[in-house]
């Protein structure tokens, strides 16, 4: 079963907390490549230094993983994460970031991802890996 982006995007307020679906992910794209998502950066995701936080940018790169994997299963299945891991490479200042998600490899029991976070002028702002428990 191929799940489409408005698929995805009507998982998310079924899938996860509250103030995930509160950040505004908006799914632009999926592919056999994985997964593409738009976030929003409002003022409540910027510090006090006028950029985003890596906390928002660390929960996004999480959700977009879950919706990476689902997109490759073809359907929602209980997860939870084992690892996540993310360098920052420069700040996110625009209005929004594009996140691209990517399944690397999934077996019967972990999966293994990755995930870049990019500024609207594709200048890699974070990436992340991911590992997580199928349950």
């Amino acid at each position: 079963m191929n799940l489409t982006p408005q698929d995805l995007q009507a998982a998310i307020p079924k899938i996860f907390a509250p103030w995930i679906v509160d950040l505004g992910l908006e799914v632009i794209s999926v592919d056999a490549e994985g997964i593409q998502l738009r976030l929003p950066v409002g003022p409540a995701l910027v510090h006090v230094g006028g950029v985003m936080c890596g906390q928002a940018a660390m929960a996004a790169a999480d959700t977009a993983m879950v919706l990476a994997m689902m997109a490759q299963m073809g359907e929602f299945r209980p997860m939870t994460t084992v690892q996540l891991q993310t360098s920052f490479l420069r700040p996110v200042s625009a209005d929004h970031c594009i996140v691209t998600a990517r399944v690397l490899r999934s077996g019967k029991s972990l999966a293994f991802g990755s995930i870049d976070i990019a500024n609207p002028d594709g200048r890699l702002a974070a990436q992340s890996t991911t590992t997580y428990a199928l349950l």
